[in-house]
């Protein structure tokens, strides 16, 4: 029974410890398949052959999945970017030492451009990659370090208690009670010159614009405030739209990988 008991206790806290730190599975496998509907022809086969037929949205959750593994903690880091208090600026000499957001992302495709790179690397990197990108939309992965992105602020959700950070990640996903193709599937309906004006800008500029959207999320918000449906209706859209620029972004990374 004391097994039971303790195997019980590991799945909820490895479950716990990975829907607090980012998008949820939801979120994360939306992201995915609107990469889907926009790889280029030649991205998607190379995808799939990278993934032995498994697509973008299947490997989403990846990049968690391996956190309960001691092999792979030196990844931790790499989920979220934090600036210096005061800075406006991301500098490399300031950054995480470990590694952050933006080093995950580039050090990904950096291993998917490498010819010299095993299918086994590039397999894993792109896993990775799918995962970072979805990561960089969650605004609250360019907050504060000193509160952990907002893992620090105390909230209530319809009562129950919770975080700013975890009602970001999972709890308007959750209580919207789509699946991820419906989220998927149900995004603004975009013009060429609208997805290309998303697509622009380096991964630095789309950090500016999830940290510029942290500052407003920290503001919608006070420690202890019980947040429900009138916080759902006003911020909701907002993580729709995030996770539909976080997969147009990675369609355009693949498909210049592949172009």
């Amino acid at each position: 029974m004391k097994i039971y008991l303790l195997a019980a206790a590991l799945f909820i806290s490895t479950f716990t410890f990975a829907s607090e730190n980012d998008w949820g599975r939801t979120g994360h496998r939306a992201t995915g398949e609107v990469a889907e509907q926009h790889l280029s022809k030649k991205a998607k086969a190379k995808v799939r052959e990278l993934l032995d037929g498994m697509n973008l949205a299947f490997v989403s959750t990846f990049g968690d999945d391996i956190k309960s593994d001691p092999a792979y903690r030196k990844y931790n880091s790499w989920h979220y970017v934090n600036l210096e208090p005061g800075e406006t600026e991301y500098s490399k000499e300031k950054a995480n030492p470990g590694g952050d957001l933006i080093h995950a992302i580039n050090s990904s495709i950096k291993v998917l451009k490498d010819k010299n790179a095993s299918k086994e690397d590039k397999e894993f990197a792109l896993k990775m990659l799918v995962h970072f990108v979805g990561d960089l939309h969650q605004p609250l992965h360019a907050g504060r370090g000193e509160d952990k992105g907002g893992n620090d602020i105390q909230v209530r959700w319809f009562g129950d208690g919770s975080n700013l950070h975890r009602v970001w990640d999972s709890e308007m996903i959750n209580d919207f009670d789509m699946s991820y193709t419906e989220l998927a599937y149900n995004t603004d309906e975009l013009s060429k010159e609208q997805i290309r004006n998303i697509q622009k800008g380096s991964i630095l500029d789309w950090m500016y614009e999830s940290k510029k959207l942290a500052n407003k999320v920290y503001n919608s918000a006070e420690t202890g405030e019980k947040l429900g449906y009138k916080y759902m209706y006003e911020w909701f859209p907002v993580v729709h739209d995030q996770i539909q620029k976080g997969g147009l972004r990675l369609a355009s990374i693949l498909n210049e990988i592949y172009k």
